[in-house]
């Protein structure tokens, strides 16, 4: 019995976790289906509009459906086909506005991403299964939009639609489930050339540096790849702007030529703004070199107009430049690939050799120069891959070739980002460590400077101490009489350590100067450079008194004077009793210094500093007596 219960227990769990991710699969393809709905659904919303507001309508609302469809085919890359033409032929649409394709990208994208984060209750879906689920589910709204379509006023090719319609909602949603993954970039660092995966025999901790540098390289190349394809289509769009401001009159003649209603006018508006980031890409094309067709026979560059222009009354062809070569606006047209390249080289070296690092840490030149090119490369790729789905067919003979050629423009931003970007960026790591090298010598520089500096601060210092001192001994100064002396500070023109009365007294600091020990290299020192008192001189009463009158001298007056020595006690009897024997045992004053007063045994009530401890010296003996 309980063998059957745990069974039936697991085989509940189980069944729990498939309908789980039954579930979970099931709300990925909804979102995809989703995306699809609001992608179509806001474009026919704005064809009902125009629809409702326009004065001669031509079909009824199922024709505008249908060319709403036709429009979503169309952002996904399909091309379509105006069967009813003043000729009978079938003109081909292949054009496709950028701006409405920013629309699905958009919707697929956060639909993939938000299907990888897991429900309450539900498992998390693999990346793969978030991918197909919601591809699949877009796909499907895709399948029946392609069937609804064929029946309008604008056609698709059933073959081509299936070819190209899951390029969009597929590569949308890898992109979703690549960033809800944590953005691995382990598969695309396995495939450039130069940050592959590590050797067999690289240590484990080895490989798990050289991994992060190569990770962070190839963060560096899609980051300076990405900003310069923003500047070159920047620059494109620049180009457009100023072009249009240049030939004002004619876009405005030929907004006007279009519609003369206001609800036509609103329309034509739309489409020159869906329109607008193709105008860039052709723009950038311009700059770079190879320039942009305008039908079979007619081509638009920097250098020269040749041909005659097949010009459909749209504002924003206006703005195509009809003046051929030498003319300062066209020449100006450079800058644009050349701020390309230095873009490229600011973002990686701003990385390979930043401004406040070690100079070790900087990248190597090679390193530095293949980032680099591998940025420049990633540029070329995306504005070729714009340029082809920025052109394409506006109709039959003349209008079938539209816009730049993609091979073309890849190659001159190939040759423009490397050919600048490299050098560039070479330059500014040189300059860079340049600076940061020139500034550690400086900085060592003054290090030493300041050393030696002290050194010889020290030894002028040393030798002049050494000078007073000689003087003092040779009784040929005082130590006081120097007039540097005199602005040194009170506490170092104390007797004690300049000599004073003691040092002229008792000079000999000769026996200081015996006990120097020899330097390190066995010479004998030329100099002792002592500054400081035996400790004879320093309890003798001489020394004491003079030091004591500094202190008052030096303190305004505050300290009182010096208490005298205490009377000696006299012999009680004995031969070596005597008249000296009951004299006090003073000290004796300095020639020509005047006698202190004599002042009554009998300490005074008034607080006085205790001297120091006086030995009492051995009476000498009577001359009779020792007769």
């Amino acid at each position: 019995m309980t063998q059957v219960s745990e069974r039936s227990t697991t085989l509940s769990s189980a069944s729990a976790a498939e309908r789980g991710r039954a579930a979970a699969l099931t709300a990925a393809f909804l979102r995809g289906a989703l995306a699809a709905g609001l992608g179509l659904g806001s474009l026919a919303v704005l064809v009902i509009a125009a629809w409702i507001s326009s004065p001669y309508s031509d079909s009824g609302a199922g024709g505008a459906l249908h060319i709403a469809a036709a429009l979503w085919l169309l952002a996904h890359g399909a091309e379509l086909v105006r069967p009813d033409t003043l000729s009978g032929v079938p003109a081909p649409i292949g054009v496709v506005p950028l701006l409405v394709v920013a629309l699905p990208v958009w919707l697929v994208y956060r639909s993939s991403r938000d299907a990888l984060e897991p429900d309450a209750g539900r498992p998390q879906l693999t990346a793969l299964g978030g991918l197909c689920t919601v591809a699949g589910g877009y796909l499907l709204v895709g399948a029946a939009v392609v069937v609804y379509a064929r029946g309008g006023p604008l056609t698709t090719d059933t073959l081509g639609t299936a070819l190209r319609l899951p390029v969009v909602p597929v590569l949308s949603a890898a992109a979703g489930v690549w960033v809800a993954s944590g953005r691995p970039l382990r598969p695309l660092l396995d495939r450039l050339p130069g940050l592959g995966s590590p050797d067999a025999g690289d240590a484990e901790g080895a490989g798990a540096a050289a991994a992060a540098g190569r990770r962070r390289r190839a963060v560096v190349v899609m980051r300076s790849a990405t900003a310069g394809a923003a500047v070159l289509l920047g620059g494109g769009l620049v180009l457009v702007a100023g072009s249009l401001v240049w030939h004002a009159d004619a876009a405005q003649e030929s907004f006007l030529q279009l519609a003369a209603a206001w609800s036509g006018r609103v329309a034509v508006l739309l489409l020159s703004l869906a329109l607008l980031p193709n105008a860039a890409v052709w723009g950038a094309s311009y700059a770079l070199g190879p320039g942009f067709a305008l039908g079979t026979s007619a081509t638009v560059t920097p250098l020269a107009v040749t041909g005659p222009a097949a010009l459909p009354p749209l504002p924003l062809l206006a703005a195509v430049p009809a003046e051929g070569p030498g003319m300062a606006v066209t020449w100006a047209a450079g800058a644009v690939p050349l701020l390309t390249g230095l873009t490229i080289a600011w973002f990686t070296v701003r990385v390979a050799a930043p401004p406040y690092a070690e100079r070790d840490e900087a990248w190597s030149a090679r390193e530095t120069a293949l980032a680099t090119a591998l940025a420049g490369a990633g540029c070329a790729v995306l504005t070729a891959a714009l340029a082809a789905l920025a052109g394409g067919p506006l109709g039959t003979a003349r209008l079938v070739e539209f816009g730049p050629v993609w091979w073309l423009t890849g190659l001159a931003a190939l040759a423009w980002t490397v050919g600048i970007g490299v050098p560039a960026a070479l330059l500014v790591r040189a300059w860079r460590l340049r600076e940061r090298r020139g500034t550690d010598e400086q900085g060592e520089a003054d290090e030493v400077g300041d050393v030696t500096e002290a050194g010889k601060t020290d030894e002028v210092s040393e030798t002049k101490e050494v000078d007073e001192v000689n003087e003092v001994n040779d009784g040929s100064g005082t130590g006081s009489a120097d007039p540097d002396t005199e602005k040194r500070p009170w506490w170092r023109r104390l007797p004690w350590r300049r000599g004073g009365a003691a040092a002229e007294k008792d000079a000999p600091l000769e026996s200081a100067k015996e006990n120097v020990p020899p330097t390190l290299d066995g010479t004998e020192p030329a100099e002792a450079a002592y500054d400081f008192l035996p400790m004879d001189d320093w309890h003798d009463r001489d020394s004491q008194e003079a030091r004591w009158a500094a202190i008052k001298q030096a303190s305004g007056g505050l300290m009182t004077d010096f208490p005298p020595a205490p009377p000696t006690p006299e012999p009680e009897s004995g031969p070596e009793s005597g008249p000296q024997s009951a004299t006090k045992l003073a000290t004796k004053p300095e020639p020509g210094s005047k006698p202190e007063p004599e002042t009554p045994t009998k300490p005074e009530p008034e607080s006085k500093p205790e001297p120091e401890p006086e030995i009492p010296t051995k009476p000498e003996p009577d001359a009779k007596a020792a007769d």
